[in-house]
């Protein structure tokens, strides 16, 4: 078993001259609402969630992006309401919310 059971990275890399990255997209705001959901749901802790800072995670022109281990779910996110929804379904329930996934090909 491994420490956690899932492991949400957030991708809040800033760049500089105008590139694209997710922190232009209000990824700390996200960041910090999806931690605050999974410890108000009881999911944060070992054998458990943990929700991640991350630096750059190279898919950049799909940005806003997470990710979630051990599935190697990447997802795409528009508003808190995006984020509620990959905790209460992906988080919770264990279901990939397909609607925000990022797809394959899109990277930096």
């Amino acid at each position: 078993m491994s420490y956690y059971e899932r492991h949400v990275f957030f991708c809040l890399n800033q760049r500089d001259g105008g590139e694209a990255c997710c922190a232009r997209h209000e990824a700390q705001a996200a960041f910090d609402h999806c931690k605050s959901r999974v410890k108000a749901a009881g999911l944060a802790g070992p054998g458990k969630v943990r929700v991640n800072r991350a630096g750059c995670l190279d898919r950049c022109a799909g940005g806003p992006v997470l990710v979630v281990y051990p599935e190697a779910t990447w997802y795409t996110y528009v508003d808190r309401e995006d984020i509620d929804e990959i905790v209460d379904r992906h988080l919770v329930r264990g279901e990939v919310v397909e609607r925000l996934q990022l797809p394959p090909d899109v990277g930096r």
